[in-house]
């Protein structure tokens, strides 16, 4: 069972490491890609998406976390 938990940990720890780098501030998603990104208020649209990735691979990052400890 730990290892099945240390496996879930390295692919969620990269899973977050990507989604984190892959997101730039105050410039929109296509200026990481080599667009011309403008100026958002909001996010949009892929942002959002990735955003919303980024908080969910550190939830379950610290989630298998602590089950770690308790197994």
């Amino acid at each position: 069972m730990q290892t099945i938990i240390q496996i879930f940990q390295v692919v969620i720890a990269i899973l977050l490491i990507l989604s984190i780098l892959s997101q730039q501030r105050s410039s929109g998603l296509s200026a990481t890609f080599g667009g011309t990104g403008g100026f958002y208020v909001t996010k949009r649209g892929a942002e959002k998406i990735l955003f919303i990735l980024t908080i969910i691979f550190a939830v379950l990052f610290v989630l298998s976390a602590v089950l770690y400890l308790f197994v």
